[in-house]
């Protein structure tokens, strides 16, 4: 049976529980089993690896000792396991010491894990189901990282879920271009799921580690916080899956410590992020920044917090919308304090859709460096590929798309998607960075008789469209007129 029929097979079984309710509470209760599955593979590697080691999961609530016989315990037994010994103490796991690091990520991926299934029976048959799946096997590590990939993505359609999510083509165009080394701090502040940090270690593995020393930095050099539960316990799990044995993704909200008590120590090379977008921080957030900087907008403080935290000559990279772009007030003493400290030199537009179905808003790549001011920026516009009208979920952005920017992007020119525009020409339009392509033909100054034909076909469709809703309706109405 192959992995993604397991997977399936998974899900189908949690659909007959009554105690699990949609989508995000079935991905949330299957993963912290994958994550307890993937960890006693790991702890099988370190036994062997480490002649002292030393579990910090009690003996009896080690996956092998209670879930890998397929004829042991079930129904209410294992249902009662689960909630009064099982998740009771990894939420309140005592550690031995202050350097069991290991200890500290199975208690912070409990923290705020729940158990949603109600069936001990339908529980016994999910395990039995992922002990099918060896995470010490590399081909089948390989399939399940696909597979988990696919799960992320399903997130999109479970609600606010979705933006946990980054499309993969995204992150991994935006850590090609800023191209992190394994020895700079790389952070998302706002890491979600983990895509822009699996990314970086991916890029790195690929081009620059050499020696099991190289790969300890990455793993040390890769950071995370995040502040929901789901996203995060996602997040620890992918990064386990990639071979972090002690991902340094913190469950916290970045944004709730005052930028006065950041010290040298916290700064970092590169940031690479998507943070939430349209929402807003709870009161006193904000109070946490500069009084004359202030506002309640999440992606505005992030934008404040990445150029705070990078150090100088450090890179930053980060998913905006349009209205960040063009908006006024606080966002434009943020802008102007953007374009004074920092090299803003590049902005991808994208296209609507990109992060359907959950959000149809137009989104932005802001690539910059801090430390030197900005002088002139260049916008590329990201096109649609031939015959697409927008992207969903069955013909997502592909990063294959981005291969037209990546070759514009050491050799820059005009053309139709790309034109740069003078800081002083962005200082005398008020700091509006929502600069339009110029090279583009706006439908206003269109041929008239072609937009009046447009206009006749859209009226067109709208009929047919009429005719067959009215058809279905008086079919289900037995025939009877409407």
């Amino acid at each position: 049976m192959s992995i993604s029929t397991t997977v399936k097979a998974i899900q189908d079984i949690m659909r007959k529980d009554a105690g699990v309710d949609g989508d995000a509470q079935r991905i949330s209760q299957m993963v912290w089993m994958i994550f307890l599955k993937i960890f006693d593979d790991r702890e099988a590697e370190w036994e062997i690896m480490e002649d002292d080691y030393k579990s910090p999961i009690p003996e009896a609530l080690r996956w092998r000792n209670w879930a890998a016989d397929a004829e042991g315990i079930t129904g209410d037994t294992l249902l009662d396991f689960v909630d009064n010994a099982l998740f009771k103490t990894l939420k309140s796991l005592s550690l031995a010491s202050g350097i069991d690091r290991r200890g500290y990520v199975v208690r912070a991926v409990f923290e705020d894990a729940y158990n949603y299934m109600k069936n001990g029976t339908l529980i016994r048959q999910v395990i039995n189901k992922l002990n099918e799946i060896d995470f010490n096997n590399s081909q089948d590590r390989h399939l399940f990282g696909d597979i988990y990939e696919k799960i992320l993505r399903d997130l999109q359609n479970a609600g606010n879920a979705g933006e946990y999510y980054t499309p993969r083509a995204v992150t991994q165009f935006m850590v090609d271009m800023v191209d992190p080394k394994p020895d700079e701090k790389v952070l998302d502040p706002a890491t979600g799921t983990g895509g822009f940090l699996v990314c970086r270690l991916e890029h790195n593995l690929e081009k620059y580690v050499k020696t099991p020393e190289d790969r300890i930095t990455l793993h040390q050099n890769t950071m995370g916080v995040e502040k929901k539960p789901l996203p995060h316990l996602l997040c620890i799990t992918n990064m386990l899956l990639h071979g972090v044995d002690v991902p340094a993704v913190r469950h916290d909200n970045t944004l709730a410590r005052p930028l006065r008590d950041y010290n040298k120590s916290d700064r970092v090379n590169v940031i690479l992020t998507n943070p939430p977008f349209g929402g807003m921080e709870e009161d006193g957030i904000e109070s946490n920044f500069p009084a004359t900087l202030r506002t309640r907008e999440t992606a505005d403080l992030f934008l404040l917090l990445i150029m705070h935290l990078l150090v100088d000559g450090g890179r930053g990279a980060i998913v905006l919308p349009d209205g960040t772009l063009f908006g006024e007030g606080v966002k434009t003493r943020i802008k102007e304090k953007l374009l004074e400290e920092c090299n803003l030199h590049t902005i991808v537009r994208l296209p609507n859709g990109v992060f359907n179905p959950y959000t149809g808003i137009k989104t932005n790549l802001l690539f910059f460096t801090k430390g030197e001011p900005t002088k002139e920026i260049w916008y590329y516009e990201h096109p649609y590929p031939s015959g697409y009208k927008s992207y969903n979920k069955t013909k997502p952005i592909r990063i294959e798309e981005f291969e037209v920017e990546k070759a514009w992007w050491y050799n820059r020119e005009e053309s139709e998607f790309a034109w740069k525009v003078s800081v002083e020409d962005i200082k005398n339009n008020g700091y509006n960075l929502d600069i339009k392509n110029p090279h583009k033909i706006d439908v206003e100054h269109g041929d008239l008789e072609e937009m009046l034909g447009e206009y006749q076909q859209l009226l067109d469709e709208l009929g047919e469209t009429r005719s067959y809703l009215k058809q279905e309706l008086m079919a289900a109405l037995g025939g009877e007129g409407v």
